[in-house]
């Protein structure tokens, strides 16, 4: 008898331990496998990886958010571009090295994906990241 209430305890415990981390986790991120970044993404810090397998898993979001680190005059037209260059017609990504070495670009994304996380939608994090990132580099808005 009580084996089986200390059971039940356990059990109890247990579900109100996955209940509570499933709520306070947030919105899960969709994060392209870490086997399908190239070397040099692999060589560097764990942020600037989580950022490009975001942007590549993300290309709908990421396409919408303007990047304001002045690499719209290498032809960027948002923060995308700072990780992918090209998708061919079969998928293959060619990745886009300007993000390695560009902090502003992988401030932006974290933030994207920190309110991403927090259940905001991407027109929200576009118009975060426009109010911040924005005073400090004039541009039209596309």
């Amino acid at each position: 008898m009580a084996q089986s209430r200390f059971l039940l305890l356990v059990l109890t415990v247990s579900l109100v331990a996955v209940s509570i981390s499933a709520c306070s986790s947030g919105t899960h991120l969709t994060m392209m496998s870490a086997d399908e970044m190239p070397a040099e993404v692999l060589a560097s810090s764990m942020n600037v990886q989580r950022a490009y397998r975001f942007a590549a898993a993300n290309p709908d979001v990421m396409k919408e958010i303007f990047c304001y680190c002045g690499c719209d005059s290498l032809g960027h037209t948002s923060n995308y571009d700072c990780y992918i260059s090209n998708v061919s017609e079969d998928g293959n990504i060619t990745f886009e090295q300007h993000g390695l070495n560009c902090s502003t670009c992988i401030d932006i994304t974290q933030d994207v994906m920190s309110m991403l996380r927090d259940g905001k939608s991407a027109a929200e994090a576009s118009a975060y990241v426009d109010a911040t990132y924005g005073k400090y580099i004039q541009h039209e808005v596309q």
